[in-house]
């Protein structure tokens, strides 16, 4: 039987950065995945440039049931300490908007780092290996693979959430956790598009493709302003994506198509000079041509001349382009969403060590835990400052 100090479960962003930091502490390490390769994740994130962090990371942009969880990790490894690693790597990065982080050239560059920090380390990978059963006694874990077992002093579960199943995404961590006691919590897809009910998405269809800035808005008032995208299926782009963490089924949310205002200003402004114009052409002015006539199918742009548009008209349309509640069918699932909400419950964990506070040696690190981040860069910033976490703790 082999034995080692410790065994990571999953070779994904925090499972190799954890692994990484164990290692160079002076711990025999082995990380254990059932894919093909390392880090399949990060290769696809970002467009294949990876959003690494993000130079805003605050713990307001977390979501999870216990929301000071996050903070202790967040502040003890910072977006600043992952880029410093970055740069010592040469790798070469930009920001692109709103403090996200992307490699100049690849993905890949990434991996190849959390791999040569491993080899620093002396961790051992093992790739297409999954786990049958877990065992605990008084000396650690046993573990039983398709063809070895294996013992290890302490386990870190970084096996990731549900989301991209098509890059081997299973639930394995919850079940862990549950086969120890631990409490999961409800899991559901998040930063995903949304899909809409048939008669909408039929008067949409012909927006495939568009997109624009607005600011759309969760009921609970949570909202973003970024660019929206319409899809054959319904919604998408970084402002739907960050609010479909927020939503719930069967809630609307609103967008703000005219995110600037000055909707009316343009209107009183075009009809002193050009009174015989079109309101459709006026409009387009501030949307694009394929929105409005969309619009007007709705009943929202009345086919009038900007002479003809009375005082209770403009301010109808002031209202309807400012406050278009659309109510989402549902989401793209896990298949397209780039995180899981839910997971671990945090109360059963450490805040500083992530170790389970009633299972000895055993760790959950990463997008297991009950920790989701915004959009950009902010849910590998929590693999990072977690794994970093429990690195310290293994090591201490």
């Amino acid at each position: 039987m082999e034995q080692f100090d410790v065994v990571v479960i999953g070779a994904g962003a925090a499972g190799l950065f954890c692994a990484a930091q164990a290692g160079q502490a002076g711990l025999r390490v082995m990380v254990l995945d059932n894919g093909k390769k390392p880090g399949r994740k990060i290769l696809m994130s970002g467009g294949g440039r990876c959003n690494f962090t993000n130079l805003y990371i605050e713990p307001a942009a977390y979501l999870s049931s216990n929301p000071h969880f996050c903070k202790s990790a967040l502040a003890r490894y910072t977006q600043w300490d992952f880029i410093d690693m970055v740069s010592r790597h040469g790798i070469a990065w930009h920001e692109k908007t709103l403090g996200q982080l992307f490699c100049d050239d690849s993905a890949e560059q990434i991996v190849t780092m959390l791999m040569d920090e491993c080899q620093q380390g002396n961790v051992t990978l093992r790739l297409r290996s999954e786990v049958l059963t877990i065992e605990r006694n008084e000396q650690g874990y046993t573990l039983q693979l398709n063809g070895a077992e294996i013992h290890a002093n302490k386990l870190v579960i970084a096996s990731g959430g549900l989301s991209m199943p098509g890059l081997g995404a299973s639930p394995f961590g919850y079940k862990v956790a549950e086969q120890f006691g631990l409490p999961v919590l409800p899991t559901r897809a998040g930063l995903v598009p949304f899909t809409l009910h048939k008669p909408l998405l039929e008067q949409l269809q012909t927006l495939s493709g568009v997109s624009l800035p607005a600011i759309v808005t969760a009921q609970d008032g949570t909202q973003f302003r970024e660019n929206i995208l319409f899809t054959h299926r319904g919604m998408s782009g970084p402002a739907v994506l960050q609010i479909s963490s927020y939503w719930r089924a069967g809630e609307p949310v609103v967008v703000n198509l005219a995110p600037d205002g000055g909707v009316d200003a343009l209107l009183d402004e075009q009809r002193q000079a050009h009174p015989n114009q079109s309101l459709k052409n006026t409009l387009a002015l501030l949307l694009p041509k394929r929105l409005i006539e969309v619009l007007m199918s709705l009943g929202f742009v009345p086919d009038v001349t900007l002479k003809q548009l009375n005082a209770r008209q403009q301010a109808d349309l002031v209202a309807r382009l400012s406050q278009w509640e659309v109510v989402p069918n549902g989401t793209e699932g896990y298949r397209t969403a780039e995180v899981t909400l839910g997971g671990v419950d945090t109360h059963a964990l450490s805040s500083r060590t992530m170790e389970a506070r009633t299972v000895p040696g055993l760790y959950f690190i990463g997008e297991v835990v009950d920790v989701t981040g915004w959009l950009g860069g902010y849910n590998f910033q929590w693999a990072w400052s977690s794994a970093w976490a429990c690195a310290q703790a293994l090591a201490s």
